[in-house]
Formats: structure tokens, C-alpha cells, sequence
């Protein structure tokens, strides 16, 4: 397995040129997977040739075009989704953020074991993410969702066999 590492001790906000580079790169990113304006093509363009986006709750690794699908899921079931963005941490070519994921769940939420259908109700899931940047794109995206809390949030937590689609 891939494994990323860093001293979260030593992370800081960002200092260098290199740093605050990658922050803008990072917030574009998030812009444009963003509900009101998703733009899914420049969203996988920040990635490298060979970068990834992994999905740690679904145990799932994103590569090329698919990179794009959880952006265009969440879109689909969130189409007011918004990430707010609360710190961000620098270490050598490492980016972490905290940040939470925010929306009305009015379509269609298609997870590993089933799709939820809408339940109208708001999420504000706690997130971390995880970026090495090389070159100016991204080689490797780590996001950490906390699922129990958007499950929660949706009223499925301790029911969710009930509330999937048959």
C-alpha cells in the first residue's frame, strides 16, 4: 500500500512561495467541486498522470477520468454542496486540510451497498484531506470523510439497510 507521511507537528500555515502556491492549487480544486459551480473536467485536471484520489471510507482508489465520479456523486445528491474550509497545514509537499462537507441531500446518494434516496435533510460531515503536490499537481488525494456523522445526519445511521433502495 501507497502510504503517505508527515509531521503533523511540524505542519504550518503556509510560508513559502511553494506553499502558498499549493494552497491556491488546492482551493481551485475544491471550487470546482463545488454544487453551484462543479466544473468535473478541470476538477481532474489538477491531478498528475498518474495521481489518485482515494476514497479511505469506501476503500476505493480513483485514477484518469474517474477521478472525477465522487465529485459528480456528492453533486447529484447534494446539489448545494459546499466544502467549508476551516485550516490548512503545510509540510515539505504535503497539504492537510480540515474541512467539512455541507449540503441538502435532495438526489439520489449512490455509496458501495446501495443508493439512499433523498431524505431532505442538511449534512455537515467532518472531513480531512490529505494532498502530496508534485510539479504543481496533485499525485495523491487522501480524503477522510467521518460517514457515521453524514449517516447520522441523514436520519440512516442505525438504520441503513432500511433506508437503501430495494
Amino acid at each position: 500500500m501507497d502510504t503517505l507521511s508527515f509531521n503533523f507537528a511540524g505542519g504550518h500555515p503556509a510560508q513559502t512561495e511553494q506553499e502558498r502556491a499549493n494552497e491556491q492549487l488546492i482551493r481551485e480544486l475544491y471550487a470546482n467541486a463545488e454544487g453551484a459551480s462543479k466544473n468535473t473536467p478541470k476538477f481532474i485536471s489538477f491531478f498528475s498522470d498518474d495521481g489518485y484520489f482515494y476514497d479511505v471510507a469506501a476503500g476505493k482508489r480513483y485514477y484518469g477520468h474517474e477521478i472525477g465520479d465522487t465529485v459528480d456523486v456528492y453533486a447529484n445528491a447534494f446539489p448545494d454542496m459546499h466544502r467549508e474550509l476551516y485550516k490548512m497545514y503545510f509540510s515539505g509537499d504535503m497539504v492537510m486540510v480540515e474541512l467539512s462537507l455541507n449540503g441538502t441531500h435532495n438526489g439520489d446518494l449512490v455509496l458501495p451497498f446501495g443508493v439512499v434516496p433523498p431524505t431532505h435533510k442538511e449534512i455537515h460531515a467532518p472531513c480531512a484531506d490529505f494532498f502530496h503536490v508534485v510539479d504543481g499537481k496533485i499525485s495523491r488525494f487522501h480524503c477522510y470523510v467521518a460517514v457515521p456523522v453524514l449517516l447520522s445526519d441523514l436520519g440512516i445511521f442505525l438504520n441503513i439497510s432500511a433506508a437503501l433502495k430495494k
